[in-house]
């Protein structure tokens, strides 16, 4: 482990996918004795919170700041760690755990744990939607849709939502959006419009297999309706070849303006995020200095 690390701050989402208990907090504790390392564990009482511990960590002089929990629970502590040096870890403890799947942090609690002692430090790029950070996907459509509902489900995890995808998929119609990236200016009917700083939604269901953290772009994924009957389509998110499907356009941009012709259900990496019929998307390039493994295509 680097030398210059001294203490670790873990922010805890015990309630996010199965949860966090007493086993944990000691592998916990027996890590950071094991690397010499500090450390404080602190556990989220609300929405927002996990935002404020990370404030608190920064100013107490922490080095690395850690989120355990889902990707809302990681996008929160990433709100006080955009633009400071600080670096961010993450152990996935979600139901889809997209950005850390993505980045190749190894979803088994013991196992991302010993990854933040041996990983590097990525300068990776973040977005603002309509003014609100979004690291991972943000979308715009039927996943805004589907969002909004699996926020109200007493059933969570993959099945619980692959559940509601399939009950609501016939109802919800396509929508008309204009889409101004500059030199880029387009209209379109579309089903999904996402906005992708990395790979996946999560469980490895991949919106935009080319996109990277890095690489200072953002992947703007325009998916039209398909017929239910398309199995190959719903396997091409898994296999990674959506952006192959006649049903699927990409564009590579940095800042982006969508307008609907009506306001349409959105969500920020995962969060259902209400309803707006116009989105300002604009990229902070390497304004997050987040830890992943050592090897690995970011």
């Amino acid at each position: 482990m680097n030398s210059e690390v001294s203490n670790v701050y873990f922010i805890v989402n015990k309630y996010s996918g199965t949860g966090f208990n007493a086993e944990m907090a000691e592998l916990v504790a027996d890590a950071c004795a094991h690397f010499n390392v500090k450390h404080v564990l602190e556990y989220t009482q609300g929405p927002a919170h996990a935002t404020a511990l990370a404030a608190d960590a920064i100013a107490s002089g922490y080095d690395r700041i850690v989120a355990v929990g889902g990707d809302g629970t990681v996008n929160e502590v990433a709100q006080a760690l955009v633009n400071h040096p600080a670096k961010m870890g993450i152990i996935p403890k979600g139901s889809g755990n997209g950005l850390a799947r993505h980045l190749g942090i190894p979803t088994r609690f013991p196992d991302a744990l010993n990854c933040l002692f041996t990983s590097k430090t990525l300068a990776m790029d973040t977005f603002q939607m309509n003014g609100r950070l979004s690291l991972n996907v943000s979308g715009i459509g039927f996943d805004g849709y589907i969002a909004d509902l699996f926020g109200m489900e007493k059933e969570r995890g993959f099945q619980g939502y692959t559940k509601l995808v399939m009950n609501e998929f016939m109802r919800f119609p396509e929508f008309e959006a204009s889409i101004d990236a500059g030199d880029q200016k387009l209209q379109r009917k579309a089903f999904v419009i996402a906005i992708a700083n990395s790979s996946q939604y999560g469980n490895n269901a991949m919106i935009a297999p080319g996109a990277s953290v890095c690489d200072q772009l953002l992947n703007i994924s325009i998916v039209k309706k398909f017929p239910p009957y398309r199995l190959d389509l719903i396997y091409s998110f898994f296999t990674g070849s959506i952006d192959q499907s006649a049903y699927c356009e990409t564009l590579s941009v940095r800042n982006t303006i969508i307008q609907l012709t009506e306001p349409m259900s959105y969500h920020i990496d995962g969060e259902p995020a209400g309803k707006a019929d116009h989105f300002t998307i604009v990229l902070n390039p390497s304004s997050l200095n987040m830890l992943a493994p050592c090897e690995g295509k970011f």
